[in-house]
């Protein structure tokens, strides 16, 4: 129980510091106001616990697929504003829609995990005996979690303006691509999307209830037994994020020439 506590908690603090730690780094570069990250935090703790309060009433709506609805939706809604910040990046005359794009990240992805996470201890509430371990397990598995997210932030500090924004923005094509990859397995459990034969079964290489695989998982979408609509949408939505994110590092280029 304790090293399934640490696995799972671990899963759902890593997306989130993920996030969190790479555009709080980009907001470092660009010399922008971190204040944002409270309004950020404060809706998105909100948010999760009323999802949690009522996630019963979430989970039978829609026939009974009303959960997986609203977190695929979230997943959508993380890729969507990532994709608004790397267009609003490039200029500083859109430092209004970088601030809602890095507010609604961070608040989309603390409602997302922290009601998963509030949903799990909670569930164990009523057997003490299990409390404490899980309890442990889970203080163990947010540390690991907020330890990555904080060596990715002084990672990307450390460096040059260029290389950092870079390597942000890269982390964001990757994160970008697995809130894609988890929206489509979201919406085939759901029944939107017909479900598929998967293309190949990695398990036995890479397990995704290991800790690796979990680590992957965060960041990016590691899924053992893809089915072949997940791996075009992933493929598609890296291809798009990778346009995109060339277009503002030209466009960046050609700013600090002029």
């Amino acid at each position: 129980m304790l090293v399934n506590s640490v696995i799972i908690i671990l899963r759902e603090v890593l997306e989130a510091a993920l996030v969190i730690s790479v555009l709080l780094a980009i907001s470092q570069q660009l010399k922008i106001s971190r204040q944002w990250i409270f309004v950020a935090l404060l809706v998105g703790f909100a948010g999760a616990s009323i999802y949690a309060r009522y996630i019963e009433v979430v989970s039978m709506a829609m026939e009974g697929v009303g959960q997986e609805l609203v977190n695929g939706s979230l997943h959508l809604l993380i890729y969507s504003f990532i994709i608004i910040l790397i267009y609003a990046i490039k200029d500083r005359a859109h430092y209004q829609l970088m601030i809602l794009a890095m507010t609604s990240c961070v608040a989309m992805a603390s409602i997302r995990e922290g009601s998963e996470i509030i949903i799990y201890i909670s569930g164990f509430v009523s057997s003490p005996e299990l409390l404490l371990t899980v309890g442990i397990g889970s203080i163990v598995g947010t540390g690991i979690g907020i330890s990555i997210g904080v060596f990715f932030y002084y990672l990307i500090t450390s460096m040059s303006f260029n290389y950092g924004i870079r390597l942000s923005l890269l982390l964001l094509i990757l994160i970008a691509g697995a809130m894609i990859l988890q929206a489509t397995q979201l919406f085939i459990q759901a029944d939107f999307i017909t479900s598929q034969q998967p293309l190949w079964n990695s398990s036995s290489f890479i397990s995704e209830h290991s800790l690796f695989g979990q680590m992957l998982y965060a960041l990016i979408g590691y899924e053992a037994t893809p089915t072949p609509i997940q791996v075009f949408c992933y493929i598609a939505s890296l291809l798009l994020m990778t346009f995109m994110t060339f277009k503002t590092l030209h466009y960046i280029k050609i700013k600090q020439r002029g």
